[in-house]
């Protein structure tokens, strides 16, 4: 077989692996904002995380199958994520650029998310009964991180760049290039709309959410308190008990739903290089 051939064969497996990733990724976003739509309509429901909606998966018919696949999903999305750290497969910058090399060390934090995320799958298909909290591991981390020297302004500053995410997930939302990212000439007008929805409504509701995550960590830092961290389920948590809570936590648990039908968007339309 020619070496054009292998490429060829290794770009096909890794584009499998992304798309089975982004599919993955939305029904996992797609639980945490069905849940915590449930508790603003009063209807049951808990506010969670990510982890957290692994555990509600297990618990289905069938749900330890069903997990298993998620877990494999999350692998893949791992994959494509630190392919995109290596080999920057949009061309999106140079590797002597400073904003490329700071993209690609997201990628690969964001790789390193994944993994934990398909590790504790694992763990919950191998044992259902095993927590998928991970509130306390956070707590752990940061209680470790005020430990060290400086460790109050460290902890504060990844508040302040958590923040910063934030608003940069309110930017591409209000932007929207991501649609640079699908292949809008395969899509119908119908449905280039409804992801463009999607995409803008998924990220400005992540935005809320690492915005009110990073103010936590600040706090944490500012109070010495580890206590004081709080995760994805921790800012849902945060909205409903505010003013016009349910209102809020909807209205955010609605986009968490947009988020992942947009990374089914994503898994059918984007383009992917590899």
């Amino acid at each position: 077989m020619s070496q054009t051939q292998n490429a060829g064969n290794e770009s096909s497996w890794i584009e499998k692996l992304a798309r089975f990733g982004y599919t993955a990724k939305g029904i996992v976003y797609a639980i945490v904002g069905l849940l915590a739509l449930q508790v603003a309509l009063g209807n049951g429901g808990k506010t969670t995380d990510t982890k957290g909606a692994l555990g509600e998966i297990a618990v289905q018919p069938y749900g330890k199958f069903i997990l298993a696949v998620v877990a494999l999903g999350l692998i893949g999305y791992m994959v494509w994520r630190f392919v995109q750290a290596i080999q920057d497969p949009d061309h999106k910058g140079e590797s002597n650029d400073a904003d490329d090399i700071v993209r690609r060390i997201g990628y690969g934090i964001s790789g390193l998310i994944y993994a934990s995320l398909a590790f504790t799958a694992i763990q919950i298909v191998v044992n259902a009964n095993q927590s998928a909290s991970g509130g306390t591991t956070k707590q752990t981390w940061t209680a470790r991180l005020l430990a060290q020297p400086f460790g109050q302004w460290l902890v504060g500053l990844i508040g302040a760049i958590i923040i910063g995410y934030g608003f940069y997930q309110f930017y591409k939302a209000y932007k929207a290039k991501f649609r640079k990212k699908l292949k809008l000439y395969e899509m119908s007008n119908t449905e280039e709309t409804w992801a463009t929805r999607a995409g803008r409504l998924g990220l400005a509701a992540r935005g809320v959410v690492f915005v009110i995550i990073g103010f936590f960590a600040i706090q944490a830092g500012r109070q010495y308190d580890s206590s004081e961290v709080r995760g994805l389920d921790g800012a849902l948590d945060t909205l409903s008990r505010q003013p016009y809570g349910p209102w809020l936590l909807g209205i955010v648990a609605i986009g968490l739903i947009a988020y992942g039908i947009y990374m089914f968007a994503l898994a059918e339309y984007r383009w992917i290089r590899a």
